[in-house]
């Protein structure tokens, strides 16, 4: 039998109506977001298309269609998993949700655990609880799944770099897990003056930050993440920072602006590659294009890109591959060569 690998991809809710039937033939797990928690309740008051899940489903009765729940900024995790009632709660309401909805699993994106940059609830615990957590959520959907003939998904979208790793029992966590999606992108940039790759492959010559993809997955793996669990992540939106001295065709530059969120790749392929101005550059050892003016630079992903992330995921036998925002390109390129990469 081939190898099924993952085809993830996140759409935004106000996106799902927009989904082509072509695009979503190609996908294998749908994660809509954003479902939230209030008051230790997952609630998805802010979908608005859940009608939209169920003709989804009608007609593509094999794509698994999931909830993330989470996202930056978003809170109650802290304080939900802080407890053995809040964790019973959340578990309950996922439950429900699964119940409810055309839903085939509950994916949680927690931006993150004993963390609180994103201005949101941390606390040393949330490293045991996130665990007891997860063992709550699955045991309770696995007595759903039991109950009704089939199996749900659980998974998590996971910070690429070692603080995620630190803040988490990834060994404990991995086997309530169906799939860890790492969130390989924005690797560098909102906190950053120095210009770079934001979800490059490899880690190229000169960069201090020492971050890319191959990086991420080996620290995964170390920390106990067994490989065919791993699913690794793509962009279809940029970096861009500006004032940037024009050396190096921008790269590993210090900017005068950290790197803020650039162009999607709707409007990178309609005005940015090789247009106004701006020259794109592929750098062979990060495996990763950019884009230089000789003022402002962009870090962005393509499919010469996701060509080689997807060999990558092959070569060392990973899950699979997923992408940040199915709104992000209108042109359907990066999704179909993804699909093409994973075939």
């Amino acid at each position: 039998m081939e190898q099924q690998y993952i085809v993830a991809g996140y759409a935004a809710d106000a996106k799902l109506p927009e989904m082509t039937k072509e695009d979503l033939n190609k996908l294998t797990h749908l994660n809509v977001a954003f479902g939230h928690v209030r008051n230790d309740a997952i609630t998805i008051e802010q979908l608005k298309n859940a009608d939209v899940l169920r003709k989804i489903k009608q007609e593509h009765p094999s794509l698994n269609i999931i909830l993330s729940v989470g996202g930056w900024s978003a809170g109650g995790f802290s304080e939900a998993a802080s407890t053995e009632a809040g964790r019973q709660k959340m578990a309950e309401s996922a439950v429900q949700l699964l119940t409810d909805l055309p839903l085939d699993g509950i994916d949680l994106d927690w931006e993150y655990p004993c963390y609180g940059e994103a201005e949101i609830h941390s606390s040393p615990e949330d490293k045991t609880n996130f665990t007891l957590l997860l063992k709550e959520m699955r045991e309770a959907i696995d007595r759903k799944g039991a109950q009704d003939g089939r199996h749900y998904l659980l998974s998590i979208a996971a910070g690429a770099d070692q603080y995620y790793i630190d803040g988490t029992e990834m060994d404990q966590v991995q086997q309530y897990l169906d799939f860890v999606q790492l969130m390989t992108y924005d690797m560098r940039g909102g906190f950053q003056v120095l210009t770079g790759h934001h979800t490059n492959l490899y880690t190229p010559t000169g960069d201090l930050f020492r971050i890319s993809t191959e990086a991420s997955v080996n620290m995964f793996i170390k920390a106990g993440v067994p490989r065919e669990k791993i699913v690794v992540g793509a962009a279809f939106y940029s970096r861009l920072w500006k004032q940037v001295p024009a050396r190096n065709n921008g790269l590993h530059q210090m900017a005068g602006t950290t790197g803020g969120y650039g162009p999607d790749f709707t409007a990178l392929a309609a005005e940015y590659i090789d247009k106004n101005g701006f020259k794109r550059y592929w750098d062979e050892e990060a495996c990763a294009p950019y884009l230089f003016n000789g003022n402002t630079f962009i870090s962005y992903e393509d499919e010469e890109s996701i060509a080689h992330k997807c060999k990558y995921v092959k070569n060392n036998n990973l899950g699979g591959m997923m992408f940040w925002e199915y709104g992000c390109d209108e042109t359907h390129r990066l999704l179909h060569a993804i699909h093409e990469g994973m075939k």
